[in-house]
């Protein structure tokens, strides 16, 4: 482990959101999708986005010192990584996830991250996503962006993770179903049922209609912690939802996950999950406090606590193993045959 050793290093850390800031203004008026077509001059990236130029030059700058794009005789341009993941349509494209759930949504919810360590959020407060989900506006926004921002770590599941034996997915809190519909379009025996509240399953049914998939992938509407799951599946998927909920419901969800499953089943667990000597990765560290602010009851997920709980449970070849680089793990385990 590396120990800062200057004000410079700390400095980049406080200051760390502006950088947040100048990507999400960037992605707010469209300067990547703008610079997709070629190297561009301020004031043509002024025009195209409808900025003042000095204002647009000043963006880009910013732009540039955080190697987002690069700069020659007045010319800028997309960096590799800004023409993959930030230009609209682009296949790879999670600029959406960013620009309204992290900076629309989750940005705000920040401020309550003081009083959410020290157990004095108010009433009036985001305590839960059942709190924030009650919203149908709340959670259409926070829905269609995780649905950008979860079909990369899908397509990367259904690499890694063999399902071709399977013929039933439980998919519990899968949102509008990105993982449900990217695995049964690699899977074409398996079906799945997805566990989610009312206002996101009602926008999950559209996604599945649209990706021709409704004769295979069907909803469960109700909170995942209190609704009854279907039994007798061949591998349940929880992407995302450990973060999100009470530390003290996890062992809960997994013994539940173990009864649900037919012999030989497995378990799929994706999450924001920090290695036990808990010096990281700082990504997964950083999403882990984040989540705190309005589920203050969380727990500090870590990779030895998990396969442990997995065991306990009675699963067997147990594995947890990067996901998203320097971010997420995925964990593995099969109930015995």
């Amino acid at each position: 482990m590396t120990l800062l050793t200057s004000a410079e290093e700390i400095s980049d850390i406080a200051f760390g959101f502006m950088g947040s800031k100048a990507l999400f203004a960037a992605l707010h008026f469209g300067v990547f999708t703008h610079l997709s077509t070629g190297a561009k001059t301020a004031e043509e990236v002024a025009d195209a986005s409808g900025l003042p130029a000095e204002r647009a030059r000043t963006l880009l700058t910013a732009l540039a010192s955080l190697s987002l794009v690069s700069v020659d005789e007045g010319r800028f341009a997309n960096s590799p990584a800004a023409t993959a993941f930030l230009v609209k349509g682009a296949k790879y494209d999670f600029g959406d996830y960013l620009r309204l759930q992290v900076d629309r949504q989750m940005y705000g919810l920040l401020d309550q991250i003081e009083p959410a360590l020290a157990n004095r959020l108010p009433d009036d407060a985001t305590g839960s996503y059942a709190d924030w989900f009650s919203d149908p506006e709340q959670a259409r926004v926070y829905s269609e962006s995780q649905h950008a921002g979860s079909l990369g770590p899908a397509r990367g599941l259904a690499k890694t993770v063999d399902l071709r034996k399977a013929k039933t997915l439980l998919d519990v809190g899968g949102g509008t179903g990105a993982f449900a519909i990217t695995l049964c379009k690699a899977n074409p025996n398996l079906s799945a049922t997805v566990v989610d509240f009312p206002n996101v399953a009602a926008l999950g049914r559209a996604y599945v209609a649209d990706a021709g998939l409704s004769d295979r992938i069907a909803y469960v509407d109700g909170d995942a912690l209190k609704t009854e799951w279907p039994m007798a599946q061949d591998a349940i998927l929880m992407s995302y939802l450990f973060s999100g909920v009470p530390g003290e419901s996890h062992e809960g969800l997994i013994a539940r996950a173990f009864d649900t499953l037919t012999p030989g089943g497995h378990i799929l667990l994706h999450d924001f999950i920090v290695e036990a000597e808990r010096t990281g990765p700082k990504l997964a560290a950083l999403w882990q406090l984040q989540h705190t602010a309005f589920t203050p009851t969380a727990r500090s997920l870590d990779n030895e606590w998990l396969a442990r709980a997995f065991a306990d449970a009675g699963f067997e070849d147990v594995e947890v193993r990067p996901m998203i680089p320097g971010m997420t793990m995925l964990a593995v385990g099969r109930k015995p045959s």
